[in-house]
């Protein structure tokens, strides 16, 4: 090998491992920093790291802007890793693609070109007009997984939906008479409690609310903080006042949607608890769920979970709106009177439009993961 392959091949694997950190950096920001995706950027000058910066919560300041930060002077002539495109237009804070140029930066190594409109390769364009050697497509595999939300939201305007199911080992979601049933193990939900804290939302359907009356926040240690908005469709308003959900709205955020003819009486109620009505449209006396993720979308929501029972699973893949698919299958017999998880036609359609990326152990239950083909 050359001296010139060789130092090439050097840079390469240089540049994977510092991607690699970078992403690792974006990802402590998932779900809490919406509408704005969860950026991670390292800043390097000879080989050493001399920044480090992430999305923080709420969107700001930025990860390019917090690497700068901790660079200060030493980022002149430095290379920055970050895991999507600096933005160069003005909005709540100046462009990052600037920040960048003034601090002397010499090479930027992005992952992706952001498909927001408002930059869509104007930042990479900005800064290499200023001399910066830019490169794009690093890690670019693993920062679509992890900006699938905001890439959905800006090409599709839709949230990045997740669905969660718990599945028997006969195939039942629940008892008889939609009576809840613990499936799985402790391991288990600790997945499901850091899978909650990682989304933006979390939606179940009225069904859900009224049969297991969940609270659908994050409760690992010292992580309450990062629980999602708890989303409900209630297309009539019948929520509870008495539901736990509801008790909690005013600690922790509770976004009721109803259909458009719903009793403004009932609206009145639960906007007093501390929740917040919204209205989408109905078919056939349900909501339309295409609708609902484009209001949930144009309120910020980026990575959306579900976590609704069998009917709001089974509409969802029909209508073709989940991306991501976690089945946790438990090795409980819950008897031909259970409510299946999924039918055929469910089933079928999500080995359709989905792959089974991972399938593996977690406790004594096994999760697998799909995703869209």
């Amino acid at each position: 090998m050359s001296v010139q392959a060789a130092a090439a091949a050097d840079r390469e694997t240089q540049d994977q491992r510092f991607m690699a950190l970078a992403l690792n950096l974006g990802r402590r920001g998932l779900g809490r920093t919406w509408p704005n995706p969860a950026v991670g950027a390292v800043i390097v000058k000879d080989g050493v790291i001399i920044g480090r910066g992430w999305t923080q919560p709420g969107g700001r300041p930025h990860a390019e802007v917090e690497a700068l930060r901790r660079a200060d002077p030493a980022a002149r002539g430095a290379t920055m890793y970050v895991t999507l495109e600096p933005c160069s237009h003005h909005g709540k804070s100046p462009p990052c693609a600037d920040a960048v140029i003034a601090a002397g930066i010499s090479r930027v190594v992005s992952a992706l070109e952001d498909p927001n409109p408002e930059v869509a390769g104007s930042g990479h364009a900005r800064m290499r007009a200023a001399g910066i050697a830019v490169e794009v497509g690093v890690g670019a595999e693993a920062a679509r997984r992890d900006h699938a939300g905001h890439i959905r939201r800006m090409r599709e305007g839709r949230p990045h939906v997740m669905l969660k199911l718990a599945v028997s080992a006969d195939g039942k979601a629940g008892a008889a008479g939609r009576k809840p049933i613990a499936l799985t193990g402790e391991a288990v939900r600790g997945r499901v409690h850091l899978l909650r804290a990682k989304s933006d939302a979390i939606m179940i359907g009225i069904g859900t609310a009224l049969a297991d009356d969940p609270m659908l926040t994050c409760r690992l240690p010292g992580m309450a903080k990062n629980s999602p908005i708890r989303v409900v469709l209630d297309s009539a308003l019948r929520l509870p006042l008495r539901s736990r959900l509801a008790q909690t709205a005013r600690a922790t955020p509770l976004w009721v949607i109803g259909g458009t003819n719903a009793p403004r009486p009932a609206d009145e109620v639960l906007r007093a608890q501390g929740a917040e009505v919204l209205r989408a449209g109905e078919s056939s006396g349900r909501l339309e769920l295409a609708v609902v993720l484009k209001l949930l979308a144009t309120r910020g929501v980026t990575r959306l979970m579900v976590e609704g029972g069998p009917t709001l699973a089974a509409a969802l893949i029909a209508a073709d709106l989940v991306d991501e698919a976690f089945l946790f299958h438990s090795a409980t017999i819950v008897g031909a009177d259970g409510v299946e998880a999924l039918d055929g036609t469910a089933m079928a359609g999500l080995a359709k439009r989905l792959r089974r990326a991972i399938s593996e152990p977690v406790g004594p239950d096994r999760q697998d993961i799909y995703e869209r083909v």
